[in-house]
This record gives structure tokens, sequence and C-alpha cells, in this order.
């Protein structure tokens, strides 16, 4: 039979007793400790010292660690048959997280995805996944379905909207084990990882007008009560200042909805076209843009040439582009670490459920990629 990683680790510590090392009262070692000493997580080494304790082989004190206990009758274990069992048995139920996220694609999410399930396994844990498609009820009701099956901790990515989710911020006021990706809820005490989203759009600016443009358009969904799109919304005009150069809020257009998950199988999208394309006809002088997002920056692209004018005579910027065929960016654009990311915030996730305190933001570093 399989033998699991916290049943060697609870082996390990009743050999220890078995061969003297470890006597009546004597310190075992930590959590921590362990962790280290068998290159495992410190779910798997807490789950050890808990199922130790539970046999009644150990004591575990809060605020003093774990002690061998009086074995007055000695050291009878469990046959090993029945050990295994009861012990596969827990490791089925081992934690299960859960992660929420209105969509993902190529240009992004599916590194994240893939980060957090890699590094879920790597802490013995389980990752479920719900996609919600923008929709607030469908975020609801993914978090409901989560703590009804028992989840451990939370991984989300809220939707696009002008409030936030009750459901959500009743688990951060429990003090439920949540992490916020790629966004952050202003005034909300929560664990949140993101990318530095007013500094990325200021570098994209701030390119633009190195390039010789002072007429640089921003377009984007609306910002409302998203800290994605607020943060690069304010990127884009800080650079003017930094520059010294007069900001034009004609050229801020923040009402296109059609990328948005929960719109991206309506009309939205050629409604969000017709608006671009007014855009450029209404303002012809207007030759640089920064785009919130890949998708923006593709409709732009398609309006222009909708047109009948050349991209050539266009810069283009954006976040999480695509490649080509021949593996070159469609556009100058943000990479957003997104490996990282998903990394960071199931790390972040474990520490809580292990009682560590963790901080309520973690900044991912981001790069340029040009377009050459």
């Amino acid at each position: 039979m399989e033998v699991h990683l916290y049943e060697q680790l609870y082996m390990h510590v009743i050999r220890e007793i078995k061969e003297g090392k470890l006597k009546a009262g004597d310190r075992v070692s930590s959590e921590k400790e362990l962790a280290e000493a068998f290159g495992v997580s410190r779910i798997t080494s807490k789950k050890a010292l808990e199922k130790l304790a539970e046999s009644g082989v150990i004591k575990r004190i809060q605020g003093k660690g774990s002690f061998v206990a009086n074995l007055a009758g000695g050291l009878e274990p469990k046959k090993h048959s029945e050990e295994s069992t009861s012990l596969v048995t827990d490791e089925r139920k081992r934690p299960l997280i859960g992660f929420i996220i209105s969509n993902f694609s190529d240009e992004f999410g599916l590194r994240l995805l893939r980060a957090m399930e890699k590094r879920s396994a790597e802490h013995n844990c389980d990752l479920i996944i719900k996609r919600t498609g923008g929709s607030k009820e469908e975020e609801k009701r993914a978090i409901q379905l989560f703590v009804s099956l028992g989840i451990k901790g939370l991984i989300v990515t809220p939707i696009h909207g002008e409030h936030y989710n009750a459901e959500l911020l009743r688990l951060v006021l429990d003090k439920f084990p949540v992490v916020l990706v790629d966004r952050y809820l202003k005034g909300i005490p929560v664990c949140s990882v993101y990318t530095d989203n007013k500094k990325a759009a200021k570098d994209l600016t701030l390119y633009l007008i190195g390039r010789g443009h002072d007429k640089i358009a921003y377009v984007s969904p609306p910002e409302e009560n998203t800290s994605t799109f607020e943060e690069r919304l304010l990127g884009y005009t800080l650079a003017f200042t930094q520059e010294g150069l007069k900001l034009n809020q004609d050229y801020c257009l923040t009402n296109l909805k059609g990328i948005l998950p929960i719109n991206l199988h309506g009309t939205a999208i050629d409604d969000d076209k017709n608006t671009l394309r007014r855009f450029l006809e209404q303002y012809p002088d207007v030759k640089a843009f920064v785009a919130s997002e890949f998708l923006v920056a593709t409709m732009l692209a398609q309006a222009i040439d909708s047109l009948d004018k050349s991209l050539d005579e266009y810069d283009i910027v954006c976040f999480d582009s695509l490649n080509d065929y021949l593996g070159k960016p469609l556009f100058t654009h943000i990479q957003q670490d997104e490996k990282r990311m998903g990394e960071e915030a199931v790390d972040l996730l474990v520490s809580q459920l292990i009682g560590e305190a963790v901080p309520e933001q973690r900044i991912i570093e981001h790069r340029m990629i040009m377009r050459t």
C-alpha cells in the first residue's frame, strides 16, 4: 500500500519514540521543523502532528509546542494496515481550495491557472475551479457552492462591477482564508496579489511620449470599482503630469463594454467597434493609443482597418498581447508574470490555512515587451 507523505512523518516520530530517541515529556519537532526536514508543506507536517495527538502519542500545548505523552502502557500504535487505511482516508480529504475567475484566455488567465494548479499539488491541496462569466449571481453561487463543498480557502478574481459581492465580503469579514488575484478591494483588508497596474500603464504611456506623441488616447472598459482599470487609467494620466503635458479628457474613452466576460456573446462588441470608429473619425490627429486590455487593442485595430486606414500610421500599446504566427508580439505590451502571480496566491492562501499572518498586498513585477 502506498505510504503518504504525512504518514511518513507520523511513523518517523513513532520510530524515534520506540528507539528511545524521544521520551515522555520530550519536545517533538515543530510543524516548521518537520516540513523543512522532510521537504514537505506545513499542511502535511501539521496533519502528521494532529494525527499523533489524536492517537495519544503526543500532547500539543498552545504556544509551547508538541511533547511526547506519558505512555505508561507502552507505545502500541495501530497495526500498520489499519493505520494506513485511516491515513489514506484522511489523504482523500486533503485541503480543498477554490479558484473563482470571470474568464480566462490565451492572453491572460491560462498561465495563471496552470501555475496555481501545480502549486496547489505541491502543497498537497486539491484545487477546484469555477468560471462566472462576469455574472455577479454566478460569483455568489460559486462561493456558496465551494463553501458547501468544504473548501478551506478561496482564491478569487472578483468580477467587474459597481458593487462588491456581499458573499465575498462576508467571507473576508469572517476571517475565512481568501486571496484576491489581479484585483484588490479598496478599503477591505484582504490579501491581494496583482501587478502594479498604475506603474505599468504609466510605462506604456511614457513609451508613446518618448516616441514623439503628444496626442495619446486611452481606451478601456468602465473603471468603476475595478481596481485594475482604475489603476491603469491613473497611470496613464500620471505620465502626462510627469512630462508636463496637458491631458485632453476627450481622449479618455472608458465606456467600452464588449470585452467584459458577461458581454462577450452579445452585441456589445459591435457597439464598441462603432464607438471606436466614431472616435477615430472625430479625432483624426490622434495616432497613439493605450489600450487597457489586448481585446480592446484588437477591436481598435479592426476599427482602423474598417476605415481603410493603415495600422502602420498608429502606435497601439496594451496589456498581455498575443503573438502572431511568427511568434512576434502583435503589440508593444505589458507582460504580467502570471506564473509567479499564481504561485504567490496559493502560497499566501496556504500560509493563512496554517495560521500565519500574510500581507494585504503582494505586488508582482511586470515587463514591457516591444513589438519589433
